[in-house]
């Protein structure tokens, strides 16, 4: 089955995604069929996902879309792999425009943010895959599992080059930053989605502005 490469080890795509008219047929059909599956689970979530309401969607039969996967987790870790492209497009190629250290670090962040604002109204996949994988062994929680990683290494790495560039202090542990930024997002999402907090944006902008206002270098 298919698996989720590190950020480090993937080349950054070109602007948009991939001209279809590029693909074979074949391909085409598979990446419009993995698109209208990740729109459905950014609802209803992995397990939510249905063969039977996803050839309705894309006006195929049952056994056209599974002729595609092969099964029904081949789909869910193609869905996983498509919204991880499409987060690092979005959220990790373009920091790496800025500068190592602290405008690489805020630009991540930022990026993080946009990403997170434009979900409030649909929900994240790592998320909410996470609440239904925690406790399921198998190939979709171990994708789940290696994409986040791979996004909070990435972080952590930025962390460690502001560090090296002297942005923040040498005695900085960046796995503890790593671990305070994504708790911002993880309540953002909690209160900004589930209770509907008004305010919740701006209190976590507020919050990593906190962080590193105890990790910088004084000048």
């Amino acid at each position: 089955m298919s698996s989720t490469p590190p950020f480090a080890q993937r080349k950054a795509p070109s602007e948009g995604p991939t001209v279809a008219r590029a693909l074979p047929k074949g391909q085409q059909t598979k990446a419009a069929i993995v698109d209208a599956a990740l729109r459905m689970a950014s609802q209803v979530g992995l397990e939510g996902l249905s063969i039977g309401t996803l050839a309705d969607v894309m006006g195929m039969s049952k056994s056209g879309v599974f002729a595609h996967f092969g099964s029904r987790e081949e789909l869910q870790i193609s869905v996983v792999n498509e919204y991880y492209a499409r987060f690092e497009r979005d959220v990790f190629y373009p920091a790496l425009q800025e500068p190592r250290g602290l405008p690489r670090l805020r630009a991540m962040f930022a990026n993080w943010m946009r990403h997170t604002g434009a979900e409030l109204d649909s929900g994240c996949i790592f998320i909410s895959g996470a609440v239904e994988f925690d406790d399921r062994p198998g190939s979709v929680r171990d994708a789940l599992a290696q994409a986040v990683s791979s996004w909070l290494d990435a972080m952590t790495r930025a962390v460690r080059q502001a560090r090296e560039e002297n942005h923040l202090s040498q005695e900085v542990d960046e796995r503890q930053v790593t671990f305070e930024v994504h708790a911002l997002i993880l309540a953002l999402h909690y209160e900004a989605r589930f209770l509907q907090m008004p305010g919740a944006i701006e209190r976590t902008t507020r919050g990593f502005e906190s962080i590193l206002s105890r990790y910088c270098v004084s000048n």
